[in-house]
């Protein structure tokens, strides 16, 4: 007998009003094992995120193992995809790898830095209703459940997609919006201060992206505000963070003393990354000893034996605030580099043979990218499916970031989510100043290698895209730059030193890594990542006045090189021509069965891609294979002219009618044994014989099934004293031996 009880836990459900849309949060009946589970529904869109995080730290870990898992379910679309023999979902694409990084960065800064504890977050798509985005919402249900859960996150974050439509800005622009903006831009913000920034931009200058991004906050602390109300309502207790053991005062002061003078002239010293690092290193790893030769051996002492098991942090401690010291009072930084300084700059083009369609070396400081270009076909497009359904991908930027790029070794060799981000920061950078597929009908891919690394190597990529996409003949409408920016600051006397070219040292003891791309006309790509609680505003104006003048900077190294796309493209990449063809005319060049397209394809070794809108895409590795291949296909679209002369093939001899010959590449039309010649023909093969090539003259065609009639004998002088013998065939006779005529023929 069944319990009449309700087994499901009671459900708490909130709305909040965000202009002319709606985003309706739930908790408390689904998933409750979890620390904190929360779904949030925009449209019919519907998000699920649910925390869950360990009781303690793993031993030795001394970072925030926080993991963000963004699944997408094709069921969500209402869609059944995958292989034929493969159902289920796999590894998530770039696109959901992207996503689950862009809310890894907003909740990241909100965590102490003392909370080393395992905490994962899921992002599961439950509904899509291709309209509100998915992002948006599993972002939102994320920061309210981690603000929910246990885990002692400090401030609840709020997060809002902006577009940019004529010059007007967009809350959460739709799908179908979204494609017409000349803004993608996603805020999430925790009270006043902005935590995180992604966007892509059609070159839109710093004064709009400024005005965006503080639309996007005003939204984006709505909604913070309104996760705050729920959180003091529901949230659970947090977890108590064992309180940070202050660093012994006077054994730092004792290094510091000590080494502060060495430490100090290595930072202003012009030294190589690996040789200023192995020296810190050394410092780290004699720390202890040197605090032995002051406090004497560990033996059975228990706080000396933490404290020497800590003395290399002790040293780090001192080495990061000496180098923040210098940056914040006297404007120093890595090799006595000055705060708006850019570390020294190179850039090569054509570093590879032309089997490689496009090569560039670009170099900033010790950082370096090999970047290629590689040109391919129509059918070339990478084909994405997923619950949104499919796309195709026209151009690509993949990122590889080998161990040896930084003197290290790793097991670790194939591609992971940074490289996966860093790639998709390089593409977007790139991708407002591509020609349309109307211009350059081509595929590109490019790919960047970095061979070294000190900072900003995703900026390294996008200015090495730029090069190489010229270098290979590219018609790119603007060259394209990047820099990175980063941060020191002092909240306590409220001082903020904006860094420009931002190297490693800098980036690991600082507080931000703003990185802007652009023309000259406008920013196309920004991503920033903090490590502090949020930004004031005055930072953001700042830092993108800073980026453009430094991108501007880096832009005139570049166009030295190669100062706009070259005309001509490499000897080596393919040659693609379009033809314009009625669409009604798809099946005739597709043959049956696809017969057609095989046959050119196959005999003259090119490629073939058409669209249902008749724009066909020819690629050859040669001009004559091409010349032949565009005269196919035109044969075959082309309408028959009365009058024209033709060169014809007989394909086919019928006995006492006339010969069905092959002209314009695959059409067939009938010479009927009256148009043999002007004297009686008795036989068709006294004239005619399979094989045979011939020039004849189209004298009927009908448009409407297409039937065609050729005749030689309009070709030849007629007999003096010719009598034109009586018709049986009614008007359109012309007879022979009384013989009706012969309309068309039978079609192949």
């Amino acid at each position: 007998m069944s319990n009449s009880q309700n087994a499901f836990a009671p459900q708490k459900e909130y709305t909040l009003e965000l202009g002319d849309q709606s985003m309706t949060v739930k908790t408390g009946m689904l998933a409750n094992q979890t620390s904190a589970t929360v779904l949030c529904q925009m449209g019919d869109t519907v998000c699920m995120s649910n925390v869950t995080l360990s009781a303690s730290a793993r031993s030795g870990v001394d970072f925030l193992p926080l993991q963000v898992v963004y699944q997408e379910k094709y069921y969500a679309g209402g869609r059944i995809s995958g292989g034929r023999y493969r159902k289920r979902e796999g590894r998530p694409g770039d696109d959901f790898v992207l996503m689950g990084r862009i809310v890894d960065r907003g909740l990241r800064p909100t965590f102490p830095k003392n909370f080393h504890n395992d905490i994962q977050v899921f992002c599961t798509v439950l509904s899509y209703d291709s309209e509100n985005m998915h992002d948006v919402a599993s972002a939102n249900a994320a920061n309210l459940a981690v603000g929910l859960s246990a885990a002692p996150s400090e401030g609840t974050l709020g997060s809002v997609r902006v577009g940019m439509v004529e010059g007007q800005l967009v809350l959460n622009p739709s799908v179908e919006v979204l494609k017409k903006s000349d803004l993608d831009l996603f805020v999430t913000v925790s009270g006043d201060r902005v935590v995180m920034i992604e966007a892509g931009a059609n070159q839109i200058p710093e004064a709009d992206m400024l005005r965006a991004i503080e639309f996007g906050k005003k939204w984006a602390k709505k909604i913070a505000s309104f996760f705050e109300g729920i959180q003091k309502e529901l949230g659970r207790p947090k977890v108590e963070l064992e309180a940070v053991p202050e660093a012994n005062k006077e054994a730092l002061e004792y290094l510091a003393k000590d080494a502060l003078p060495a430490i100090n002239k290595a930072i202003k010293d012009t030294m190589p990354k690996l040789e200023r690092r192995a020296f810190f290193n050394g410092l780290m790893e004699g720390a202890a000893a040197k605090l032995e030769e002051k406090y004497g051996s560990a033996d059975g002492n228990a706080e000396l034996t933490e404290l020497y098991a800590n003395a290399g942090k002790l040293m780090d401690k001192v080495i990061k605030g000496e180098v923040r010291r210098l940056i914040l009072e006297e404007g120093i930084r890595m090799s006595s580099r000055k705060i708006e300084e850019i570390r020294p700059l190179g850039a090569m083009i054509d570093v590879l043979p032309n089997i490689v369609h496009g090569s560039a070396l670009f170099q900033r400081g010790e950082t370096q990218g090999l970047t290629t270009c590689t040109l391919g076909s129509p059918g070339d497009k990478q084909l994405v499916e997923g619950m949104e359904g499919e796309k195709e991908l026209r151009y690509m930027h993949h990122y590889n970031f080998p161990p040896f790029s930084v003197g290290e070794t790793s097991n670790r060799l194939f591609v992971g989510n940074r490289e996966i981000g860093h790639g998709n920061l390089a593409q977007r950078a790139i991708e407002p100043v591509l020609p349309s597929e109307e211009e350059f009908p081509y595929t590109i891919r490019t790919v960047t290698e970095i061979l070294e690394s000190n900072g900003s190597s995703s900026m390294a990529a996008t200015c090495g895209s730029t090069l190489c996409l010229m270098a290979a003949g590219v018609p790119i409408s603007d060259p394209v730059s990047g820099i990175a920016m980063g941060l020191m600051s002092d909240e306590e006397k409220g001082k903020y030193i904006i860094l420009s070219d931002l190297q490693d040292e800098e980036d690991f003891g600082g507080d931000m890594d703003f990185k802007v791309t652009g023309t000259k006309k406008g920013i196309t790509a920004i991503q920033m990542d903090i490590k502090v609680q949020g930004l004031p505003d005055e930072v953001f104006v700042e830092a993108l006045e800073r980026a453009r003048v430094g991108r501007l900077e880096i832009m005139e190294t570049m166009l030295q090189t190669i100062a706009e796309p070259r005309k001509e493209l490499s000897p080596r990449a393919p040659r693609i021509e379009t033809i314009t063809i009625n669409p009604d005319d798809i099946r005739l060049v597709i043959g049956k069965g696809g017969e057609t397209i095989q046959k050119i394809t196959k005999e003259l070794n090119v490629e073939i891609d058409i669209e249902d809108s008749g724009l066909v895409f020819v690629t050859a590795k040669d001009g004559d294979s091409m010349i032949k291949a565009r005269e196919w296909i035109e044969g075959i679209v082309a309408k028959p002219e009365i009058g024209k002369v033709y060169d014809c093939k007989v394909v086919r001899i019928i006995d006492g009618v006339g010969a069905i010959v092959e002209f314009l590449k695959g059409k067939d039309a009938m010479i009927h044994i009256s148009e043999l010649q002007w004297s009686r023909t008795e036989n068709v093969e006294d004239v005619l014989k399979m094989g045979d090539e011939v020039k004849a003259k189209c004298v009927e065609y009908d448009p409407v099934d297409g039937k065609t009639r050729m005749s030689l004998k309009q070709m030849q002088e007629k007999p003096e004293g010719y009598v034109e013998r009586p018709s049986f065939g009614g008007p359109r006779g012309g007879g022979g031996g009384g013989r009706p005529p012969f309309r068309g023929g039978p079609r192949r």
